[in-house]
């Protein structure tokens, strides 16, 4: 099983993949760590990754789509991936449904976890003044807020009206959000 966890920043997605890579052995595929790990290794991609992100660039949806054809055989291995932070754009949900079809698979299930801005923002706030995260400044998640209700968010009507969107109430506890999910992967599918 394929799925895409899709909400914005501190919404959950990451608490949720580990939970799934837990108990359904699924493998994550997340961009940011992918990125950073590519980074760390040295290798020829993370060159070219770590120059446009120290100029504060985005990262092409080419060298995005690269590293999550890397990882698909190990996913594929385990049965199944968690997208993570991916696709983000229309154009990068085309390119991932064309690179699973080649290998014969698909998205199957793509869980939305639905939260509340200002709930988020007081949810962010506390975790920034507890750890100091840079990317929990509540300047800083604003941004990264408002970039996902502009550029992301407009990828629902894409997965609903290829019958694959779940929305999840995603400001429950972890375990609520968490038996929310499992019952979304576990129905029937056509």
């Amino acid at each position: 099983m394929n799925l895409i966890l899709f909400g914005p920043p501190a919404a959950g997605k990451g608490t949720q993949a580990k939970r799934l890579v837990e108990t359904r052995k699924m493998v994550q595929l997340s961009t940011g760590d992918m990125l950073r790990a590519a980074i760390a290794s040295g290798s020829e991609l993370g060159k070219r990754v770590s120059g446009i992100m120290e100029r504060g660039e985005l990262v092409s949806d080419a060298i995005v789509v690269e590293l999550i054809e890397q990882r698909l055989p190990e996913a594929e291995a385990a049965g199944g991936a968690i997208f993570d932070g991916f696709p983000r754009t229309l154009a990068q949900a085309e390119a991932l449904d064309r690179m699973l079809e080649h290998r014969g698979s698909r998205i199957d299930l793509v869980v939305r976890l639905k939260v509340d801005d200002d709930a988020l923002m007081q949810r962010v706030a506390g975790r920034f003044a507890e750890s100091g995260r840079p990317d929990d400044n509540p300047d800083s998640f604003k941004v990264r807020l408002d970039a996902y209700n502009t550029q992301t968010a407009p990828l629902l009507p894409y997965y609903r009206d290829h019958r694959k969107l779940v929305e999840v109430d995603g400001m429950g506890s972890i375990e609520t959000v968490a038996s929310a999910i499992d019952k979304a992967l576990d129905a029937p599918r056509a």
